[in-house]
């Protein structure tokens, strides 16, 4: 039995990141199974570090987005949402091409906070860098801004 609130697809997911820094680094949803959201990112010189091997930074921006669309997808989002709180991670073995792919599964869902694992591993599946991000559950009101004047 899934997780998810709903039935999300891959193309919701997709449209719900364009004109967000996700699409800019080319990273794309893949495959979303009953307690997991998969998505590859490709080692190209927009994720590349200056000595030609995958940016530590990319790695986490592909980690945290795995992780913080899938918390979102376990809620109702009527009534709340999550927000990053923390994130780390271990980069573990260099890629200087080619796509990673990286998989996020949640470790803990609570009420009040979530905490997901994410894996990204190279086309031969050596894992590449490991992330823990942890999530505040919110309640929801949207934010001024998209509400409109006053």
């Amino acid at each position: 039995m899934a997780i998810w609130f709903g039935s999300p697809t891959i193309a919701e997911l997709q449209t719900s990141q364009r004109g967000l820094l996700a699409p800019h680094l080319g990273i794309e949803f893949t495959e979303l199974g009953d307690d997991f959201l998969r998505g590859t990112m490709p080692v190209e010189p927009r994720t590349r570090q200056p000595m030609g091997f995958l940016h530590g930074g990319a790695s986490l921006v592909l980690a945290e987005t795995l992780g913080s669309v899938a918390a979102n997808l376990v809620l109702d989002r009527t009534q709340s949402r999550c927000m990053g709180q923390e994130i780390n991670a271990n980069h573990l073995r260099p890629v200087a091409d080619g796509l990673v792919i990286g998989t996020a599964r949640p470790f803990h869902v609570g009420v009040r906070s979530q905490v997901w694992s994410i894996e990204i591993r190279d086309p031969r599946e050596r894992l590449v860098c490991v992330s823990r991000l942890t999530m505040a559950v919110i309640d929801w009101r949207a934010p001024r801004s998209l509400l409109g004047p006053r």
